[in-house]
This record gives C-alpha cells, structure tokens and sequence, in this order.
C-alpha cells in the first residue's frame, strides 16, 4: 500500500506533499516539510500562492495559514508559529477567523469559499486546534479558544465541515473536562448536508481522525471498523486515493489527491492498520 502510495507521489504531488510522504513514511527529515512550507510564506507573516488549493492567489488567507500550521505540527516545528500568530492578531484581532478574507478578490478560488471578511467557527476552530497540538501559547489563542468554547456551545444546528472543525478543536484544547463534556452534547448533533455535491459526505475516520479522538465515541466501533475498511480499500490502481468533493480547476485534482493519499495513510497508521 505505501509503496503504491509513493508511486503515485513521486508522479503527481507538489513537493510539499512528496517532502511530507518522505518525512511520515520514509525517515525524511522535518526541516525539509518546514522549507517547503516557507515557500509560501508572506512578507506579512501569513501564507499564500495556493498552499491550500482551493484558494488561489498570492494574498494571506485563513487556509493557506491553516495548512501552514497543521503541517508545522506534523514536522513538530511550533517554532515557525509565532510569525503566524502575529498575522493573525493584526488581521483577526477579536479571535474570530473568517473563511476567506476580501483582500483575495480578484483571485481564483472555489466557489464555495465566501471572502466576506467575516468570522466564524469553521476556520476558528480548526486554526486554533492546529496551534493547541503545537503547543503554543498566546494571547491571541486564548481569544480564538474562548470564542470556540462560545459558539460550539451554541451549537443547534451545524454542518459536516464545521462539526469536523468542532471535534478536531475538542481533541487539543487542554481543557480535557470540559471537551469531554462538550464532545457528549456533539454527539447528538444531526449534521445538514444541504448544498453539499453528490457523494461529499465526511466518514466517521474524518471526525474521529485517531483512536484517542473524542469523536470516537459519537460511533459504534463496527460503523468505524467499517469505514476504516472503505478507506483502506479506496487506494486507486494509480496507488493514489481520491477526494469526494467537486475539483474548481484541474491542477487541484492531483493537489487535493496528493492531500487525501498522504492523509489516507497517517489515518490508517494511528488506527494500526498499517504500520
């Protein structure tokens, strides 16, 4: 399975996702994912220049700055945080991140992200996840965690992606008491798929993303053996696996499936199907 993997790598993949395969899998040092990463940093301390595919363009947004973080943290390197941090509050100064912001208009992206400069849980909670595994501390983290703590309580009605954020959130806030007692309230919540396309649907492994996870429990273990057995079946005959929502533009297909493959491999490994 890893050696169709890094086939399929080696042909398609940026190479901040072959420099990340070769650091999870075949003893690759950290410092390369970190360099890679550093390619798309901004005079202003965010990211840009399609780190994340969906959003095109050379302006510092919320997810090229998401994914700046969650790979920091694959490479433990929550050194190169604090120039993140410093855009953030200049940009997000009440802890509130907004999906997209204006300063992208005139840009590619996908049609679903709104660049509306305005905040919300989804790219919140995610982003301040991303800095609790890294283990840093700021004031400007602690405005993103109290304002996550706020809206998650007033969670009534959600959506697969923003439920996802929310867990991934509970998974690495210190508060360990009160995540737990949250995640139960969660587990009740019915996501809406509404506008969503055919077949974008999250499985259990993408809310319960390691055995550890509070979202684990929303789950019988047969429904997550289950969809663990549909992930480690979905490795394509080209060795890659594929994404279940629409590609904007062609050169995010193999982007987003060089994503999903890495992805698809660290998931089964923390669950111990594959070593």
């Amino acid at each position: 399975m890893i050696e169709r993997a890094r086939y399929f790598l080696w042909h398609n993949a940026r190479t901040l996702e072959q420099r990340w395969f070769e650091h999870a899998f075949d003893g690759g040092g950290a410092e390369a994912v970190v360099r890679a990463v550093l390619a798309y940093r901004n005079d202003d301390g965010g990211y840009g220049y399609g780190l994340e595919p969906d959003h095109r363009g050379p302006t510092s947004q919320p997810l090229h700055v998401l994914r700046a973080l969650q790979m920091f943290a694959e490479a433990g390197a929550p050194e190169h945080a604090e120039p993140v941090l410093g855009w953030l509050e200049a940009t997000c100064p009440d802890g509130s991140v907004p999906f997209g912001l204006s300063t992208s208009k005139g840009h590619p992206m996908a049609p679903w992200i709104t660049a509306d400069d305005q905040g919300g849980l989804l790219l919140t909670a995610q982003i301040a996840a991303a800095l609790h595994e890294l283990g840093v501390s700021h004031p400007w983290l602690d405005l993103a965690t109290d304002y996550c703590w706020l809206k998650i309580d007033e969670l009534r009605e959600t959506h697969p992606y923003e439920l996802r954020a929310a867990a991934m959130f509970l998974d690495e806030v210190p508060d360990r008491a009160r995540a737990e007692l949250v995640a139960e309230k969660l587990r009740h919540l019915t996501p809406s798929t509404e506008g969503y396309a055919e077949g974008e649907v999250l499985g259990p492994h993408e809310y319960a993303r390691k055995p550890t996870s509070l979202a684990c429990r929303w789950f019988f273990e047969e429904q997550l053996e289950k969809d663990l057995d549909a992930l480690e079946r979905g490795q394509r005959e080209d060795g890659g696996w594929d994404f279940n929502f629409p590609a904007f533009t062609p050169i995010t297909r193999f982007e987003w499936r060089s994503i999903a493959t890495v992805d698809a491999l660290l998931t089964l490994r923390r669950h111990g199907r594959i070593s």
